[in-house]
């Protein structure tokens, strides 16, 4: 079982930065991916970026690519995901999850380790 904790969140206004953090320990020796979610109040939970481990391929919802980045420090089992000109509609609990077969489908269920989430509030 991997534990994961994440950090990093906080308030800010439209069109900054924040860099999540999310922290992996336990078994992580067999983990193959690491990912990000989120869900807003009133919405359904959605893949926001996942990295395989083995070999760094990231993957991106439409919704935030060419504003997010997930990378990834093995030294410290740490997942970050560095996210630029926020919006509004950004606003969400950000969870952090670990290992599933198939890392580039972000489907939460499939996922078998979480984190309890870190609150991003971005205002216009």
């Amino acid at each position: 079982q991997v534990s994961l904790v994440e950090s990093g969140g906080g308030s800010l206004q439209a069109g900054g930065s924040l860099r999540l953090s999310c922290t992996a320990s336990g078994n992580t020796y067999h983990s193959n991916c690491m990912a990000w979610f989120r869900q807003a109040p009133g919405k359904e939970r959605e893949g926001v970026a996942s990295f395989y481990l083995d070999d760094g391929r990231t993957y991106y919802a439409d919704s935030v690519k060419g504003r997010f980045t997930v990378s990834h420090d093995n030294a410290k089992n740490t997942l970050y995901l560095q996210m630029n000109s926020l919006k509004p509609e950004d606003t969400a609990v950000y969870y952090c999850a670990a290992d599933t077969p198939r890392c580039w489908h972000l489907d939460w269920d499939e996922f078998s380790s979480y984190g309890q989430g870190t609150q991003v509030t971005v205002s216009s």
